[in-house]
This record gives structure tokens, C-alpha cells and sequence, in this order.
């Protein structure tokens, strides 16, 4: 019988420890520890560079079984920065974002494929200008780890391309600036 309890808190143990590392993480936005950029070529010239200011969002990670990972982002399209007020005033606009119909641009992962060690391809629905597309790109683990505060975080970063026209987005900004880079790098606070 004793055997038989030590090998039942065994198992309940490992069970535990098991659960204990699928987690969810905060992204710290407060800290400013994310950022979502994109870059998108003017007129073939040269490369225009912005971020948004204003995003929010939460992503589950588990080192043990990266295939259960998932992330959602919401973006506030408002907040584009461009470090230059009239074209943000105009990327905000109809000719673009249109913000005042689509206030928010979204990601929310459908699945998760590792590519090897901290390495994947995450799938999932995003949403701009009002037009939903599943999208799937790279992601990385950037490092993970207890923070100098008591806290645990976890980075990564995803890049992908985005064809504007997809996205109802068709203002002629020449042949060379018809796609548009997005980089996500996050930083997350585990809950």
C-alpha cells in the first residue's frame, strides 16, 4: 500500500509539473517591451519605416509541447506612427486604414507547426480593413526566463509580407509598394 501512495504522488507530481509549464503570458506593452513594425517601400526609392503605438494581446507557451502554442494581438490602427503627422493623417484615411470604419486590426492563431528547436510557422486569421485572410509566417523564441522583479517572461519575434490588395487596401503608391512588412516582436509576462 505504501508503495502503491508513492507511486500515485509520484505520477500526480510529474502530472503537475507537466501542467505547471503550458502557461499564458501578458505581452508588456506597459514596459514597452513590444513593438508591431512595418516597412513598405516608397515608390521603389527608398523605405518608409512606422510602428503602431497602441496594441494589447496574450499568447500560451509551452517549451514541453510547442505545438500547443497560440497568440492573440489586437491593434489599435489609430495609433500608426509614421514620425510624420500628415501622412499618418492620411494612412488613417480612407486610401488606407480607414480607422474610423476599422478601428482594429487583429491576429488570432489557429495552429502552430515547430520547425525545430524554439523555431515554428504559426497559422491564424488577421483581420485589416475590415477583411479577414489566414495568414501563416515564422515565428522564433527569443529567450525565456525569471526577470530581475520575481516574474517569468518569454520573448519571440514574426515577420511576414502582406500583399495591400488583399486587404482592400489599393491606393497606387507604385509597382515597388504594393506589399508591406510586418514585424512582431514580443515580450510577454507569464500570469
Amino acid at each position: 500500500m505504501k508503495k502503491l501512495l508513492i507511486a500515485a504522488s509520484i505520477g500526480l507530481a510529474a502530472m503537475t509539473s507537466a501542467n505547471t509549464q503550458a502557461a499564458t503570458y501578458e505581452i508588456d506593452t506597459k514596459g514597452a517591451h513590444a513593438f508591431v513594425q512595418f516597412r513598405i517601400q516608397h515608390l521603389g526609392y527608398s523605405w518608409l519605416l512606422g510602428r503602431f503605438n497602441t496594441f494589447e494581446g496574450q499568447f500560451e507557451y509551452d517549451a514541453a509541447a510547442p505545438e500547443k502554442s497560440a497568440i492573440e494581438v489586437t491593434i489599435d490602427t489609430a495609433s500608426i506612427d509614421s514620425n510624420h503627422a500628415e501622412r499618418d493623417k492620411h494612412l488613417r484615411g480612407e486610401d488606407f486604414l480607414n480607422v474610423k470604419e476599422h478601428p482594429e486590426a487583429s491576429f488570432k492563431s489557429t495552429g502552430f507547426e515547430s520547425t525545430g528547436e524554439g523555431k515554428g510557422i504559426i497559422s491564424g486569421d488577421f483581420t485589416l480593413n475590415g477583411v479577414t485572410r489566414n495568414i501563416s509566417f515564422p515565428v522564433e523564441r527569443i529567450g525565456e526566463g525569471e526577470d530581475p522583479w520575481g516574474g517569468y517572461r518569454a520573448g519571440f519575434m514574426g515577420k511576414t509580407t502582406l500583399k495591400l490588395a488583399d486587404y482592400d487596401i489599393t491606393y497606387n503608391l507604385g509597382p515597388a509598394s504594393t506589399h508591406v512588412e510586418i514585424e512582431l516582436h514580443i515580450e510577454g509576462i507569464r500570469q
